[in-house]
């Protein structure tokens, strides 16, 4: 039989992240992996990872799993619900730190309890553009917080609430999964192309070089080519307000200590959480 996350990719129900990270993985070079690093040092302040417990929850390509490997982390655990993701991860390892115990790397799903409880806790749990792809973004809020030892820090990054833009991004985001991948291209890329056209436009206005916009999307190390893709078939996809995360996670006692929006628009809020000095917490 096949696993659930087959069966959903076949359905049409969920996105093959990890096809799309096996692409970017073959360009991936050491300048990428210096911004990843710079940008998950930026996220978490100066030297923030030394001999720190970093859990990497949805590991995607594995580049930030590496990052917090670069920045001395103490022990990292990667784990991602996609398999051809924890093979993405895998391989970056093997590049990188092939012999090394501090990396863990597992198959899980964020949504399942007794597997989170399996892993311990951390002094780092980080998620950036995940828990909004699971199908059930709200239980996995609640159930990241597990992740997070006694004084720790939680690092999210999750998609802004648009309203009914958002809802008709969804509604692409699902015909794509469920277009036969040979037809994709004709009928979404011209989506990409309006708008890298539009923001070209804007950018020669304003006096700036052209593809300035392009080359600025691609901070994190990232590649605005993959983000493209992963953008439009990035389904299950759900969204919040900053305010509703900053809500629901003041009330299980977690202190804000960072907020960056998207300033209204279609991109994700970065937050960075103190979980409370005690153990307390329901585990959800």
């Amino acid at each position: 039989m096949p696993s659930d996350h087959a069966s959903e990719i076949a359905a049409g129900d969920r996105f093959a992240f990890g096809r799309n990270w096996q692409g970017f993985l073959d360009r991936l070079d050491e300048d990428r992996i210096r911004e990843a690093t710079r940008s998950l040092e930026e996220l978490l302040g100066s030297n923030p990872l030394r001999e720190k417990r970093f859990v990497d929850v949805g590991s995607g390509s594995g580049l930030f799993s590496l990052a917090a490997m670069r920045l001395g982390a103490g022990e990292v655990c990667s784990f991602d619900y996609d398999p051809s993701s924890v093979a993405c991860t895998k391989e970056l390892k093997r590049r990188y730190f092939p012999e090394d115990a501090r990396w863990r790397i597992f198959e899980g799903s964020v949504l399942d309890g007794a597997f989170l409880r399996s892993l311990g806790r951390f002094d780092v749990a980080y998620s950036w553009g995940v828990l909004h792809h699971t199908g059930e973004m709200w239980k996995a809020l609640d159930n990241v917080r597990s992740l997070v030892g006694s004084g720790g820090r939680l690092a999210l990054a999750i998609y802004n609430d648009q309203g009914a833009s958002s809802g008709r991004w969804r509604r692409i985001k699902k015909l794509f999964c469920r277009t036969p991948r040979q037809f994709r291209a004709a009928l979404f890329f011209p989506i990409p192309l309006f708008y890298e056209l539009k923001w070209m436009a804007a950018d020669l206005v304003h006096g700036k070089m052209p593809f300035a916009t392009w080359r600025r999307q691609s901070a994190r190390g990232m590649n605005p080519w993959y983000d493209w893709i992963d953008w439009l078939g990035g389904y299950p996809f759900e969204v919040a307000r900053p305010e509703d995360i900053f809500d629901f996670y003041r009330r299980h006692g977690f202190r804000l200590e960072r907020l960056v929006t998207c300033q209204g628009g279609w991109a994700n809020n970065e937050f960075v959480f103190h979980a409370p000095d005690n153990d307390v917490r329901s585990n959800g």
